[in-house]
């Protein structure tokens, strides 16, 4: 029996990711890590597991693995702090807020000996899976171009703090598209240009929209439209769709499109019928420990689609384009001024 803890209920994704452990046999949600008393408690009750306000505690459990859902900026505190424990992890996205500490949850977790996987469901579902073996067979010959989207609606709580998110749309909804794009076409980004808007759908100086060009280092460029522009009434969360453009064809997918909408007098409504993404993720997680592999979906993978919404936000700022040698250039610069100052010390 794999036992699992989880630590915050911060992130909605704990939910539908806790539903999942329970649906899988062999696999049990032990405790709830939560300093929100009222949160923590109202889960563990729900999930049927126990609740502490100290991850910590949670930590020296005999536990297998466990999940972080905790605030964006939180990742690297608590990763780490599992890595340590020896304990296995899954990481919601992003996987950390700047590169630096990416790196060290990477390296923290391969020197502990424990597997860091990196929560990114929609690379589990049927449109997304048919896609890259389409593009594996070679059926749309060399890619050229692509286009993605990630439009959702606007956050509450939290993720409209960047002190606790990190960063806004570009930042939450880049990730995604990228890490589909990295996967399916097996190409890495070597330039973003990007562009931004900050409130433009609330009274909010945070970017809720954004558009990124990228690079591959085939030459294929890739655009991704990433917002919180759908409105309340929207059917669902958001949208991820993909457009792949090759030298023999073209090949249109809708991570989404298993669902049958009804359309009633109050409105529009979707009624999803097909995969259940956190499932598959989950169930990928757990069998990832039960056979030893390495995850589908690892930390490195994490990072890298970061390191496009970093960059991003530097050519916002810059008003060009940014090669992400560039972004890894500044970090590598950064440590070295702070070994340097620790020595002087």
């Amino acid at each position: 029996m794999l036992q699992i803890g989880i630590i915050s209920f911060a992130h909605m994704h704990a939910y539908s990711y806790a539903d999942a452990i329970r649906q899988l046999p062999g696999v049990t949600l032990v405790c709830i890590a939560d300093e929100d008393e009222a949160r923590g408690r109202a889960a563990a009750e729900q999930f049927g597991a126990e609740w502490t306000s100290d991850y910590r505690e949670l930590l020296s459990r005999p536990l297998d693995a466990v999940i972080v859902t905790s605030e964006n900026v939180r990742h690297c505190e608590h990763v780490l702090a599992a890595a340590e424990a020896g304990k296995h992890v899954l990481c919601e996205k992003p996987l950390a807020t700047n590169e630096a500490d990416g790196l060290r949850m990477i390296e923290a977790c391969r020197n502990h000996g424990v597997r860091l996987q990196t929560a990114f469901p929609v690379r589990f579902v049927s449109p997304v899976i048919a896609a890259k073996r389409a593009v594996e067979r070679g059926e749309i010959g060399t890619l050229l171009a692509a286009k993605g989207t990630n439009r959702g609606k606007f956050p509450s709580g939290w993720f409209t703090d960047p002190a606790l998110s990190g960063g806004g749309a570009l930042l939450d909804h880049t990730v995604h598209v990228t890490d589909l794009l990295r996967w399916i076409s097996g190409m890495e980004v070597r330039e973003v240009y990007a562009e931004a808007g900050y409130g433009k759908f609330a009274d909010t100086q945070i970017d809720d929209c954004g558009l990124l060009t990228l690079t591959f280092d085939n030459g294929m460029f890739a655009t991704i439209d990433c917002s919180w522009s759908r409105n309340e009434n929207y059917p669902t969360w958001g949208d991820i769709t993909l457009e792949l453009i090759g030298t023999k064809g073209s090949l249109t997918l809708d991570a989404f499109a298993q669902q049958v909408r009804v359309f009633e007098a109050k409105g529009e409504q979707w009624l999803s019928w097909g995969d259940n993404m956190d499932l598959e993720l989950i169930r990928d997680f757990t069998d990832s420990l039960r056979i030893g592999r390495e995850p589908s979906v690892t930390g490195e993978d994490g990072l890298q689609a970061a390191r496009v919404a970093f960059a991003a936000y530097e050519s916002v700022h810059k008003g060009g384009p940014i090669p992400l040698k560039e972004v890894a250039k500044q970090i590598e610069g950064a440590k070295q001024h702070e070994r340097k100052e620790e020595t002087a010390e």
